[in-house]
């Protein structure tokens, strides 16, 4: 996932009146928050304290998305149990709070801020043990990424079920199509949230910080041929902007932004890998370490193998 200025538009949804109630706060409005607070559920973080702009807008029935249709607002859904350290409570409506927080588990810069809202979490005083994160098996972590297969792209997304709650706390006031409702829940991930998610929170949750993850595979000055035949399941294929996981010996499994088809959705897609490494060397220069200056093209790629070498 990568993250650019978003160029913000709005989409109304205008068909029959759906009702929700609200449910109860976990941090009364106004109140100074404890320090720390764990997710409960998986959490949506967003770059802005205002989730109701995004998620309703003034009469409930819109959906603030960018140029691509996408919820640029959205950085990262946490996983259950992962912990923030709290900075600030903002007070919303009907006894809701929006938390400023940080976490280890999304260790990137931020202009804006990170929040989330108080709904989703449990407070407490003293800082709760960190989430358990417990790798899963080569063959498991294969199982989650081919059931992802078909998934919609969700920018920021790493819960390909999506987060129902999001209906229940920010209740749309329109009957949605299949794939509003869908965005709305954000259910569906992006490229780096398909690995994120099927590792259990294992790798690093953004494409730049996956170009130094795990050991470099030396790939440059190999033809695309050479390169795919140095592929290991699970290697990832991968530069600043984008992930590409290979899934078998075939095969390599991607979360794109669109389809193959211009203006038709993204999602999650297989390709064949020799075609996928020739694909992406038609623009970019295979290097085995991502510093280093490519040859004859200043955009590179890498492939890095993470997978525990005792886990095997």
């Amino acid at each position: 996932m990568f993250r650019s200025k978003p160029v913000r538009t709005t989409i109304s949804f205008t068909l029959v009146i759906l009702a929700f109630v609200i449910g109860p706060s976990d941090l009364s409005a106004g109140q100074p928050p404890q320090r720390w607070a764990v997710a409960r559920l998986p959490t949506p973080v967003l770059n802005t304290p205002d989730f109701r702009s995004v998620y309703g807008g003034s009469d409930g029935s819109k959906l603030c998305l960018d140029k691509n249709l996408l919820v640029a607002e959205l950085e990262i859904v946490a996983l259950p149990g992962t912990v923030f350290e709290v900075h600030e409570a903002i007070p919303g409506r009907n006894g809701v709070s929006y938390l400023r927080v940080t976490t280890d588990e999304y260790p990137f810069p931020s202009k804006t801020g990170y929040y989330v809202d108080s709904r989703f979490v449990s407070l407490a005083s003293e800082r709760p043990p960190h989430r358990q994160c417990r790798l899963p098996s080569r063959s498991g972590i294969r199982f989650k990424l081919r059931s992802a297969i078909g998934s919609l792209y969700v920018w920021g997304g790493n819960w390909k079920e999506g987060v129902p709650e999001m209906f229940e706390y920010y209740p749309c006031s329109v009957r949605l199509s299949d794939p509003a409702r869908k965005t709305w829940m954000l259910r569906g991930v992006d490229c780096s949230g398909l690995i994120y998610e099927a590792s259990d929170g294992y790798t690093p949750r953004n494409a730049s910080a996956l170009v130094r993850f795990g050991r470099s595979v030396p790939i440059a000055g190999l033809t695309p041929e050479q390169i795919a035949s140095r592929l290991e399941p699970l290697d990832l294929i991968v530069w600043a902007e984008h992930v590409m996981i290979v899934l078998d010996e075939q095969r390599v499994i991607e979360s794109m932004t669109f389809g193959d088809v211009p203006g038709s959705p993204g999602g999650v897609r297989t390709r064949d890998r020799v075609e996928c490494v020739r694909s992406v060397m038609k623009e970019r220069a295979p290097v085995d370490e991502y510093d280093e200056p490519a040859s004859g093209k200043g955009a590179r790629f890498v492939v890095r193998r993470w997978y525990p070498t005792e886990r095997r």
